[in-house]
């Protein structure tokens, strides 16, 4: 069984194997967690973006490149919905979880840092992005021994916490 914990901190900063990266289809960058992690990761993350997905990556499909100088091994990069734009289909939120852990599970990662994925400009509502990220990561058939959601404001890390904790043993 994967071990989930809740984490409030800077996404780019986790030490393991491989972070997620809530990303656009065209993969090449932006703003929120996807900008960061192609800020903090280097030029490398968008060079592997370009070779390996020239056509991007469809929502709720998951991808990996280098994590370039990020202390992870790998960017797993998923695609989110994007509910402000009308795509509200919640079997998309739940495949970007369920493809990462099977990305993960391709390359050996045992540790994985996801970010609340389609949560931030993208304006899923928190709570149900929460929802989805621990049910799907729980009920899960994968080896990931350690999923992290990470979370950048008090706020929401309490309410990851929260969330994890009705989920505990």
């Amino acid at each position: 069984m994967t071990r989930i914990i809740a984490v409030q901190g800077d996404i780019t900063e986790q030490h393991v194997d491989a972070v997620v990266n809530a990303a656009d289809t065209r993969m090449r960058g932006g703003g929120g967690v996807d900008g960061a992690i192609h800020r903090a990761g280097g030029p490398e993350i968008l060079r592997e973006c370009i070779a390996r997905f020239p056509h991007g990556l469809a929502t709720g499909d998951a991808g990996w490149t280098t994590a370039g100088a990020l202390p992870a091994r790998w960017v797993i990069h998923t695609v989110g919905p994007n509910y402000a734009a009308g795509q509200r289909d919640r079997s998309l939120l739940v495949s970007c979880y369920r493809r990462s852990l099977d990305v993960a599970d391709e390359l050996g990662a045992r540790t994985v840092a996801f970010p609340l994925v389609s949560a931030g400009i993208y304006g899923w509502p928190k709570p149900d992005a929460i929802a989805v990220a621990v049910e799907t990561i729980t009920a899960a058939d994968t080896a990931v021994a350690e999923a992290r959601i990470v979370a950048f404001d008090p706020a929401t890390y309490a309410q990851v916490q929260a969330a994890v904790a009705r989920v505990l043993p």
